[in-house]
């Protein structure tokens, strides 16, 4: 079973009904699985220059936890127990792996990928060119575009339920610095960079303090953004706290595209990479 629309007909029915361990809910979700672990479907994609959820695909993720049993895995010294097995070809794929970062069957990393000891959920999408660093973490159906660095420890959060949420998207040639974290759905897009630490949810300021006013907007890095830690005085009943929030303090130009002049470039802003 290949075709889309009918895929997504029958899982949408087992989502709703309860029916998963039909045959058909059986057949439909592993094909499902195969398009994402090949890259031929995505749980997140753009239309129209807008992120859009194909939510079926997110209903199949769910539904093949209610259908798979604990298994062993092994791999080399390794074992592990999960109902979800790691994706294999690497080789093939021309993606290069370091022990012992893990993949899980169902997401997609495009060829010319490096992941570094590192760990990509289900669901997720990894572009062509992109470095996953050590100890970086890649949510179920984050979407990471090309071209992009997540530096050391980073943290992209990942969401499965309700299945329209939005994952995180992380769009091409962006720059995401150490120990950063990003849930709920947010948008980085093209080209932004966030020097260390950075803290984004769908609840936390994004201010861009370039102008003569402060802008404030949620959810969204803007295009080329250079993002820092900030805080923000709030009052509360026990007295005014300083609480986080993100600053917009530049935007990249031709002269920070380039790995090395751009981390030359945050030095200059005094952002910690």
């Amino acid at each position: 079973m290949t075709d889309e629309a009918a895929l997504a007909g029958v899982i949408d029915a087992a989502f709703t009904e309860g029916t998963h361990d039909s045959d058909a809910a059986r057949e439909a979700v592993a094909a499902a699985l195969d398009l994402l672990d090949r890259g031929h479907a995505r749980i997140a994609e753009q239309r129209g220059g807008e992120w859009v959820v194909n939510e079926w695909l997110k209903r199949a993720v769910l539904l093949s936890f209610r259908q798979r049993e604990m298994d062993t895995i092994e791999c080399g010294p390794f074992e592990y127990r999960d109902k979800v097995p790691l994706k294999t070809g690497y080789a093939e794929a021309g993606v290069r792996v370091v022990p012992p970062a893990v993949v899980r069957h169902g997401a997609f990393v495009e060829a010319g990928a490096v992941l570094m000891p590192s760990y990509v959920n289900i669901g997720a999408w990894v572009g062509s060119g992109t470095m996953v660093d050590t100890w970086a973490t890649v949510g179920s159906c984050a979407q990471i575009g090309r071209n992009v660095h997540l530096a050391g420890g980073v943290g992209i959060g990942g969401v499965l339920e309700p299945p329209g949420a939005r994952p995180v998207i992380v769009e091409d040639d962006a720059f995401i610095g150490s120990r950063c974290i990003i849930t709920e759905g947010v948008v980085v897009e093209e080209a932004a960079v966030l020097g260390a630490g950075v803290v984004l949810t769908a609840s936390v300021p994004i201010i861009d303090v370039t102008g003569d006013e402060p802008v404030t907007t949620k959810g969204r890095v803007p295009a080329r953004g250079i993002v820092i830690p900030g805080s923000r005085p709030k009052a509360f009943p026990a007295g005014t706290y300083h609480i986080p929030c993100a600053l917009v303090i530049g935007y990249r130009d031709a002269a920070t595209d380039t790995k090395v002049s751009l981390n030359d470039a945050l030095r200059e802003h005094d952002v910690a990479v």
